[in-house]
């Protein structure tokens, strides 16, 4: 077994940089590699989205946070981008570990959550049958059927539409999985009922439904007319199936993967394959949380869909213990750095395999790609050790009070970003050159979002039960962004004009141009490294990014006389299970420096609205 990496940094040192960056003025310098504080996020970003150009959403669970709002702690709050400033927003349920996705209009939806809460983490002050209905001091409702729409604004005063006697799923989940489709739905899959660590009993007996604390069906939304059905794949993986990895497929079927299991799944007809095992039994579904994420689409791989799992831990199956907490002290056992890829369906008629990638230059579990515009793929946050999840005990340290990162489960955390590139050699994938380390430990219940400039926010963190900012792994607040390499040219970033408003599947082409401004050098060489690409950043929760998707389009160009490029760009591939309908950020990248991306969807009037309700 590897040895564990130490966290040099004491108790009493962490506390005093803590309170020292908390009060710290942010900065505005935009340096390549460098991650910057930038404001306080008010609440702590469990969950985060973006919304437009302007906003981006972030969620914490119910907890005491010092800001309030309607006579309650805040649980969410909009962050303005141009201002770096944030404002709380109203919420009425507990969305503690939600799942969350688009619609084609735009609109956005978080899915299930947690029972009611009180102070320090106990169940509301009214319950039914062991989970609160709704907690008196912090008042809030219980979200595990919560349906929560938010229309994004840009005016400040959009609220999030949030009763569940009037939206609501037909099956209570926390830690699910949420999957768009093709027709503009989402499939919702697995999950607890009620739990903690690991979604399993000892022994156990029951792995379907765990005496009533796992929800082994998956269920759409809007709903279907049939009921919720029965997932074999979420009984066949108990244990270790929170946040599933799902992603649709080009033939409209979903790859999923949890436990160390990989299947393909018709979920129409609820059919499953099984595909290969995980190498090694590496576990990257939450609490184990690998970097997972599906590889740009693009002409030249003819869009196929290759999926890359990185880090998690391959702690042995009794390690994982239960409900509770884990058997062993898993702050003291080293995450992966292994990195394996599938393409789950090869175009050549040869049949899916694990395909070993490069390693990860440093073990990592809550590692998070976020897919960039220039096609590479940054690794940020994480731990060097332990796992995802918090606990007053584990089956080796019987008393909180002998726990030495307070209820955290993780250690050393791992403050350097890095950078895969898909389009390098085998061996020369991975760099952190030129990147700068954060000084803020980013473990469980941290996010991070791509911004339409093309940074990356990075906040939260909170391995705590309540609000603790005087523990070795506080309540986090501070907000920082990652400026990649690309920024080290990015005054003379890509000005592009005629960017569309919306795009269709297949269809006329459009153009797009670019003056001489934009690209540096010989006209027809700058056209020729120029691409049209879009990314959906997804919605951002316990180290996943669900829904994210890059998608290059085919182009050609034509060059005046005058240095003018004028990019004659194809309409997205005519399969919109390849990008599911939505609102994605079109980006025109010139020898690897993206402009600034504006917001598109493919259909603003399919999806619900908040006035509706």
């Amino acid at each position: 077994m590897r040895q564990p990496r130490s966290l040099t940094r004491s108790l009493a040192t962490s506390a005093i940089l803590y309170n020292a960056l908390f009060n710290a003025a942010p900065t505005s310098a935009q340096e390549a590699g460098s991650i910057v504080e930038v404001g306080n996020t008010l609440v702590s970003a469990m969950m985060m989205l973006l919304g437009n150009e302007e906003k981006v959403y972030i969620m914490d669970k119910v907890e005491g946070n010092a800001v309030t709002i309607s006579g309650h702690p805040a649980w969410g709050s909009e962050w303005d981008i141009a201002t770096r400033k944030a404002t709380p927003m109203d919420m009425n349920s507990n969305v503690f570990c939600a799942s969350g996705m688009h619609f084609p209009n735009g609109s956005f939806a978080t899915f299930g959550g947690n029972g009611a809460i009180g102070p320090g983490g106990n169940v509301g002050s009214v319950s039914e049958w062991g989970s609160g209905v709704y907690d008196e001091t912090y008042k809030n409702y219980d979200g595990t059927k919560a349906v929560r729409i938010l229309d994004p604004c840009t005016t400040g005063n959009c609220a999030w539409f949030d009763d569940a006697n009037v939206l609501a799923m037909q099956k209570k989940r926390w830690y699910s999985t949420a999957e768009p489709l093709a027709d503009g739905s989402i499939i919702l899959i697995g999950g607890f009922v009620n739990g903690g660590y690991i979604n399993r009993n000892t022994p156990n007996i029951d792995p379907a439904y765990e005496g009533g604390a796992a929800e082994p069906t998956y269920e759409y939304w809007p709903a279907r007319p049939t009921p919720p059905k029965i997932m074999q794949f979420m009984i066949d993986t108990s244990g270790l199936n929170s946040y599933a990895h799902a992603f649709l497929m080009p033939s409209g079927k979903i790859f999923a993967q949890a436990n160390y299991s990989t299947i393909m799944w018709d979920h129409e007809q609820n059919i499953e394959t099984k595909l290969p095992d995980m190498p090694g039994r590496v576990i990257r579904v939450y609490p184990a949380s690998g970097a997972v994420a599906m590889k740009p689409l693009t002409p030249e791989n003819n869009w196929t869909p290759d999926i890359l799992f990185c880090g998690g831990s391959d702690m042995p199956e009794d390690a994982w213990g239960n409900y509770s907490y884990p058997n062993i002290n898993t702050w003291d056992y080293p995450a992966s750095t292994d990195c394996h890829s599938i393409i789950p369906e090869p175009t050549d008629g040869s049949a899916p395999t694990y395909v070993k990638d490069d390693d990860l230059p440093d073990p990592r579990t809550m590692g998070q790609f976020i897919i960039l515009p220039d096609g590479t793929m940054l690794v940020i946050n994480g731990a060097a050790n332990g796992t995802a999840g918090y606990a007053q005990a584990t089956g080796q340290t019987a008393l909180y009070g002998d726990m030495p990162w307070g209820m955290s489960l993780a250690s050393a955390p791992v403050f350097k970003p890095v950078i895969y590139d898909p389009s390098k050699p085998s061996g020369k994938r991975w760099s952190d050159k030129g990147l700068s380390e954060s000084k803020i430990p980013r473990l469980y219940h941290s996010s991070a979002i791509l911004l339409p400039d093309a940074s990356v926010l990075v906040a939260g963190s909170n391995p705590n039960v309540d609000v603790n900012i005087s523990t070795a792994f506080p309540t986090e607040y501070r907000a920082e962004i990652f400026y990649p390499p690309y920024f080290a040219n990015i005054s003379s970033r890509p000005v592009p004009h005629n960017l569309p408003t919306k795009l269709g599947y297949g269809g006329d082409s459009f153009d797009i141009e670019l003056g001489p401004e934009s690209y540096a050098g010989n006209a027809n060489d700058a056209a020729k490294a120029t691409k049209v690409v879009l990314v959906r950043p997804g919605f951002t929760t316990h180290a996943m990014n669900m829904g994210q998707r890059y998608v290059q389009l085919n182009n050609t160009f034509t060059v005046s006389d005058t240095g003018n490029i004028t990019l004659h760009v194809g309409q997205v591939y005519p399969n919109p299970n390849l990008l599911q309908p939505g609102p994605v950020l079109i980006f025109v990248v010139v020898h690897g420096l993206p402009s600034v991306g504006k917001m598109i969807t493919r259909d603003e009037h399919q999806g619900p609205r908040v006035h509706s309700f």
